[in-house]
């Protein structure tokens, strides 16, 4: 398991990369960023006129009862592989 101090220097390596991952690397880092920082997803899911908001909500909610410890190892070992 990844402690807090890891997730959060993942965290911060992730902005200074190079090279910008992917739209799909960047969705799974954000969600499990959230999952680890927020806990599972809440509220409604943004609308159809919302396509950012709504494929940022759905990578949040695609954690759904992963733990925090188990996100962030998630989120270090992602980061590690893009090269963070």
């Amino acid at each position: 398991m990844a402690s807090q101090d890891e997730f959060e220097a993942a965290a911060k390596a992730v902005n200074a990369l190079p090279k910008a991952p992917s739209t799909d690397q960047m969705l799974e880092l954000y969600g499990l960023y959230k999952q680890a920082s927020a806990g599972d997803a809440s509220g409604s899911r943004p609308g159809m006129l919302d396509p950012k908001g709504r494929a940022k909500f759905d990578a949040w909610a695609a954690h759904k009862g992963t733990s925090a410890e188990a996100a962030r190892a998630a989120y270090v070992a992602l980061a590690k592989k893009l090269g963070a």
